[in-house]
């Protein structure tokens, strides 16, 4: 046998979970090798489990070596705040909670008001304020290419100027998995591991690792309203418009944001085994199910991140 053969022979493929993932900890060695001050978003949402997630595999026997972030709207669902504290405290987090409320009391942004206001919008703010204020480079996000089409449009590695804006024409080339981070003071990359991630991706890699969720993302019975073709659940902080009258239903959530604008789904799947197969036959993407913020227009997304949203 030659030396080519023997070399060849020795040789085996990846399964593509196992190639996303390998991706991922490259990204993220990658970003703690390069960047002085590095920081992940967490809200307890399944992109940002399966983002922490990677990360602790990607250095483990090693702590995390940055804190995470959450951006509080203060319109929370309690199953994921409960998720998230728990989670902070299993794996020995360093947890950031930047809060919405400050910059309404401080007069930085102006609440909505009306039974179809939203804090959403909000976050950019505050967002901003937390990465100024932390002094972070590096901004890990859980946005996924596939989701819509304005993220359809990121690197992997996403330059933010000074004002924490973002400016498509001017993405950076990433041939061969090379990753620009240059930056100036006070400029920082929002760096997005998940990119190559599909929705069916994140949860096959769910089911097989194990890895545990808030549990609104099962199927379970909850009082919710129709409104403008969505389901969205009856909370404290969703008003009532005329005419509307809650109902309870069997309902799991695709993906979990503010109270007010995110929506659910009917459903029966209850592990996550069943939502692969769920997913795997749906041809609408979470947030364009079921999140109401994304219909305000045809570019409603791209002009929150042109503002420096995630």
């Amino acid at each position: 046998m030659s030396q080519y053969e023997k070399s060849t022979a020795n040789t085996y493929e990846l399964s593509h979970p196992d190639m996303l993932e390998a991706e991922s900890a490259h990204i993220f060695r990658e970003v703690a090798a390069t960047f002085e001050r590095p920081v992940l978003l967490f809200s307890g949402g399944k992109d940002s489990v399966v983002m922490l997630h990677l990360a602790a595999k990607a250095f483990w026997p090693a702590a995390l070596p940055f804190p995470v972030l959450h951006i509080d709207t203060g319109h929370n669902f309690d199953e994921v705040i409960e998720f998230r504290d728990r989670t902070v405290e299993r794996l020995g987090l360093r947890l950031i909670v930047a809060r919405v409320q400050d910059d309404i009391d401080a007069g930085r942004v102006v609440e909505e008001t009306g039974p179809r206001a939203s804090r959403n919008r909000l976050q950019t703010t505050t967002l901003l304020r937390a990465i100024r204020e932390g002094g972070f480079d590096a901004v890990f996000g859980g946005a996924r290419r596939d989701e819509e089409k304005a993220r359809a449009k990121e690197r992997v590695f996403s330059f933010r100027d000074a004002e924490g804006q973002w400016d498509p024409r001017a993405q950076r080339p990433e041939l061969w998995n090379l990753y620009n981070g240059r930056h100036r003071r006070g400029e920082h990359i929002r760096v997005f591991p998940l990119s190559n991630w599909t929705e069916l991706d994140i949860w096959t890699y769910i089911a097989a690792e194990g890895i545990d969720l808030p549990s609104l993302y099962y199927a379970h019975r909850r009082p919710v309203v129709r409104r403008d073709g969505m389901l969205l659940a009856h909370t404290r902080f969703l008003h009532l418009e005329e005419g509307e009258k809650p109902a309870e239903a069997t309902v799991r959530f695709r993906t979990v944001g503010d109270a007010t604008c995110t929506g659910c789904v009917e459903s029966t799947a209850a592990t996550p085994e069943q939502v692969v197969t769920e997913v795997a036959a749906t041809r609408v993407t979470e947030r364009g199910a079921t999140r109401a913020d994304d219909r305000i227009s045809e570019a409603g997304m791209e002009d929150r991140k042109r503002e420096g949203y995630f």
